[in-house]
């Protein structure tokens, strides 16, 4: 019969396979066999973590520290839980604990820097980015963390550099048969895009195309998203869209999509903003728009991103009715341009603002595009819906978080300038005042419309 360390090795072996199922039940047999186990509870901790079991998550973690207070790696591992659940005090008192123990510590440097970032502190998260670098130059962490802080404030030559440390999705594989680009000459030379992000990283990077055009590169392939690729396609430059998970074709280099900025040299005052760089297809479909409202004007509106998306408990509207002020602002139609919208909050939007969906149902990003090209404004939170948008050359206000805004966003500005001259950005004065936001929105919207006659 398999002893208590059988079981944990093999809980072992099951977690590096994502077989989280199996690595809990193997996890359990070992507490049972051995209670006094401390790293079978804490890997019990993080596979219950897993699966947002958080309650029976934090009994373990507590279990464990129990059993060996003066390990760093279940300390870290239980400041990063304390962290996701925005327990920041305490999360910061795990690693402060670990660092008391191994001051060399980088990983409790680059995770406490993170913690810095959550909270707003980004000068101190920026000095523990440092410190966790000069231990472990080659620390991930570090180097993630440190990019998001160079880049939010616009310091793009050094946030490109250490972007280039983040993980990649292809599993460490290369796609294609060619070598990746590193920025030397394209003269003659086929390209692949690779995707990276979400649909609306695609978007907003697709832009380089013509520049990649521009330095010599013969043939450039976006490999995307299928619900983007006719709407990619209308790139100027771009030669062939693939929908990922189709035949790769050949091409003598690729590169990750983010990786374009940094390889293209690109500063706060030369981000390529030609718009529109996008176009919305002529044709192809029914009529989108419901009928207008009498000389209302049309105002689309998107309150929720990707739900699996890191922050999107903060950066996506849960509560419909925070929306609910915007019903007093007169001479509006408001149109529904939320992807996956429940029926609750569909509910909830038709009584307070009257909102109204399309015609037919959004299949692409390109009947999307369709819809947007016939409305006066578009306002969202901070989803693909801003970005395609910003692409299209449509007005677009964006509502942005508090807590880790994304670094595209920068700091504290009103405008984007990879949107120059159509997108206005309200961003919350402090953690989760979506009300505050909304007020602000509000009061714009009825200028806006005096101004529109």
């Amino acid at each position: 019969m398999p002893d208590a360390g059988e079981h944990f090795h093999e809980g072992n072996r099951r977690l590096a396979a994502r077989d989280y199922r199996g690595a809990e039940a193997c996890f359990r047999r070992a507490v049972v066999l051995a209670p006094h186990m401390a790293e079978a509870h804490a890997n019990l901790a993080w596979v219950l973590e897993q699966d947002r079991r958080d309650e029976a998550a934090e009994a373990s973690y507590r279990r464990a520290l129990a059993l060996q207070p003066g390990s760093i790696d279940i300390l870290i591992n239980h400041g990063a839980f304390l962290g996701r659940l925005r327990r920041l005090d305490e999360a910061q008192a795990q690693y402060r604990r670990a660092l008391d123990i191994d001051p060399l510590c980088a990983p409790a440097w680059s995770n406490l820097a993170a913690l810095h970032a959550q909270a707003g502190r980004f000068e101190q998260a920026e000095d523990c980015c440092r410190r966790a670098l000069a231990i472990d130059p080659e620390h991930t962490g570090a180097h993630v963390n440190l990019a998001y802080i160079c880049l939010r404030a616009g310091r793009f030559e050094e946030g490109w550099r250490h972007q280039h440390w983040r993980r990649l999705p292809y599993a460490g594989q290369a796609l294609g048969d060619g070598p990746r680009w590193c920025g030397e000459s394209l003269q003659g030379k086929s390209l692949l895009i690779g995707p990276e992000g979400g649909h609306g990283d695609m978007i907003q990077f697709c832009r380089y195309v013509p520049l990649l055009k521009r330095r010599g590169a013969r043939r450039v392939v976006i490999l995307c998203q299928a619900a983007l690729c006719t709407l990619l396609a209308s790139i100027e430059g771009v030669d062939e869209v693939v929908a990922a998970g189709a035949a790769v074709p050949r091409c003598d280099l690729w590169v990750p999509l983010l990786s374009l900025p940094g390889l293209c040299d690109t500063r706060l005052q030369t981000i390529p903003a030609s718009i529109p760089y996008l176009a919305a297809p002529a044709s192809g479909g029914p009529a989108l728009l419901p009928a207008r409202d009498g000389q209302s004007l049309r105002v689309g509106l998107a309150w929720q991103g990707n739900p699996r998306h890191a922050n999107d408990d903060q950066r996506s509207i849960h509560d419909p009715e925070v929306l609910a002020p915007l019903g007093a602002v007169a001479g509006l139609q408001w149109i529904e341009i939320q992807h996956g919208a429940s029926d609750s909050h569909r509910d909830a939007l038709r009584r307070s603002l009257g909102i109204v969906q399309s015609c037919t149902p959004l299949e692409s990003f390109a009947d999307t595009a369709r819809l947007l090209a016939g409305l006066d404004l578009v306002i969202t939170v901070d989803s693909a819906v801003a970005h395609l948008a910003g692409a299209l050359g449509r007005s677009c206000w964006v509502l942005l978080p508090w807590h880790m805004a994304d670094w595209r966003w920068l700091s504290e500005r009103t405008d984007s300038p990879w949107y120059p001259g159509v997108m206005r950005l309200f961003r919350q004065s402090r953690h989760g005042d979506w009300p505050g936001v909304i007020d602000g929105l509000a009061g714009a919207l009825r200028q806006w419309v005096a101004q529109r006659g």
